[in-house]
């Protein structure tokens, strides 16, 4: 929940903005309101503008478009060093609070016409190295499915629908808590999901995923539903649309009991996973695999198109100079 009150009046104007013109998503509102936070405090020690030397316990309410327009990109720049050095933020964690500081800037400049000068207009982002996804290999994945079904597990119809649509479809964490019933059309088997950026998307749903929805369905509860989650897929032991957290902590519990390393996956690497899987025994192209992932981007996507060992492996071995032998 953003604590409005606490911020200056032209931050609340932004993030209305974002809500309402760029059709930003509740996520994308927090981490735009954390990071412009963040800046707008370190600001306030960076031109001495407060006697407090906690940066988290900075009050930015008296924050002025003034003041802004003093900022430069030298300032920017001692930001994002502090990020670095002091905060120890990692490169992808720079370039998301850049993008945050950034589309503010721009607000300020083009839309709003509150500052005349847009000091982030040069602001650059930092090289982020290409890094491979963890995601599970077959065999684990199909353990995960397992332990989701498993009669010991209370609400096992659920959970391996949950597993079984994130192992299958890979979908985002939000996507999955915001099904609705009424979303899912059995017929043509597919579904609409609401992705980043408020995005609508077709999902198809292969065998798997509609007999273990239709299977959770016949035991979804029907009666004391709260009222705002009635039409949810997805309800928790108290009846309401399942939450974030109780989500992220059945995947917990599954990785766990799979004998699986919850330092190194978790619900997102199931998202890895689902995409990994489909391009490497799938042939999928790596289009398709851009709009079922729902990726405004395809190098977003080719982060999929890495090859295992073993196929290394296949390739040196199908050389057709690999049986000559002198």
């Amino acid at each position: 929940m953003i604590e409005r009150e606490k911020n200056p009046e032209f931050l609340n104007a932004f993030l209305d903005y974002s809500i309402t013109i760029l059709n930003k998503s509740p996520n994308s509102i927090k981490e735009y309101n954390y990071d412009l936070t963040m800046f707008l405090r370190y600001m306030m020690l960076h031109f001495k503008l407060t006697d407090e030397k906690e940066l988290k316990n900075i009050d930015i309410s008296s924050f002025t478009i003034e003041q802004i327009k003093q900022i430069q990109l030298e300032d920017i720049h001692a930001f994002v060093s502090y990020l670095a050095v002091t905060n120890k933020a990692k490169p992808t964690t720079r370039a998301r609070k850049i993008s945050s500081i950034r589309i503010f800037f721009n607000y300020l400049s083009q839309k709003a016409n509150l500052i005349e000068k847009n000091p982030a207009q040069n602001l650059e982002t930092p090289k982020l190295g290409k890094r491979i996804p963890k995601y599970l290999s077959l065999d684990d994945s199909k353990k995960l499915l397992n332990v989701a079904s498993s009669e010991d597990n209370r609400n096992n119809e659920r959970d391996y629908a949950i597993t079984t649509l994130f192992l299958n479809c890979g979908m985002r964490l939000s996507e999955l808590i915001g099904i609705n019933i009424k979303d899912i059309d059995f017929g043509e088997c597919k579904l609409n999901v609401i992705g980043k950026g408020n995005k609508e998307r077709t999902i198809y749903l292969n065998n798997a995923c509609i007999k273990a929805i239709s299977d959770y369905l016949k035991v979804r509860p029907k009666e004391h539903i709260k009222a705002n989650s009635k039409d949810a897929l997805f309800l928790s032991e108290r009846r309401e649309r399942i939450s974030n957290r109780t989500v992220q902590h059945i995947i917990y519990k599954e990785l766990q009991l799979a004998g699986l390393d919850t330092k190194k996956y978790s619900v997102h690497k199931l998202r890895h996973t689902a995409a990994t899987l489909m391009y490497q025994y799938g042939n999928v192209d790596i289009r398709a695999l851009q709009e079922l992932l729902g990726h405004e981007s395809i190098s977003t996507t080719e982060i999929y198109t890495h090859v295992s060992n073993e196929q290394v492996r296949n390739a040196v071995e199908s050389n057709p100079l690999s049986q000559f032998l002198n």
